[in-house]
């Protein structure tokens, strides 16, 4: 099992509470941990809700890296 990188996901965002800094808007739930970490604790299942942030510049560099 692979793991998930909610910084790659559309639904993770950063919340302004110091004590719980993350956040999963597919859940619907706040935390101190990344929200994949909180799913595989609570459901034993990865994460299911992941989505590819579109528009990464990051990626779009990788691909053409990757093309050539």
């Amino acid at each position: 099992m692979s793991r998930v990188n909610c910084f790659t996901c559309r639904h993770f965002y950063t919340t302004w509470n110091p004590q719980f800094p993350r956040g999963c808007r597919a859940y619907g739930f706040k935390g101190r941990e990344m929200p994949s970490t909180t799913v595989l604790h609570t459901t034993g299942t990865a994460c299911l809700q992941h989505e590819r942030k579109l528009g990464n510049r990051a990626d779009s560099k990788q691909e053409k890296r990757r093309s050539l």
